[in-house]
C-alpha cells in the first residue's frame, strides 16, 4: 500500500512539474550540449531582436521596446532592470526567454 502511495506521488509530481527539459543520465555528451543549444536557440536575443520581437514578448509594448533599443548594446540580460529600462516585475515575466549575445 505504501509504494502504490509513493507512486502515486512520483506520478503526480512528474504531471505536474513536466519533464520537457529530460536528458537521459545515460545519453552522450553531444545530445546535451544538442538540447542546451536547442534550448538557447529559443531565446530572444535583445541586442539583436527587431521592436516587433521585443513586443511579442510579455508586459513589452511599444515604449518598452524602443526602450530596450535604445539602451543597446547589453553585456548581460539584468542590465534591462539595472539601467531602469525595464521595471523587475516585466523582466521577471522575461527572463527566461531572453539571452543578451556577443557579437
Amino acid at each position: 500500500m505504501i509504494h502504490l502511495r509513493v507512486c502515486f506521488v512520483v506520478l503526480l509530481l512528474l504531471a505536474v512539474v513536466g519533464v520537457g527539459d529530460f536528458v537521459p543520465f545515460n545519453s552522450s555528451p553531444a545530445v546535451a550540449i544538442a538540447a542546451e543549444k536547442s534550448k538557447e536557440a529559443d531565446l530572444l536575443d535583445i541586442n539583436r531582436a527587431t521592436a516587433d520581437q521585443l513586443k511579442a514578448l510579455p508586459g513589452i509594448g511599444d515604449a518598452y521596446a524602443e526602450k530596450i533599443i535604445k539602451g543597446r548594446p547589453y553585456q548581460r540580460k539584468d542590465e534591462l532592470v539595472q539601467k531602469q529600462i525595464l521595471p523587475r516585475a516585466t523582466y521577471e515575466q522575461i527572463k527566461y526567454k531572453i539571452v543578451a549575445k556577443q557579437k
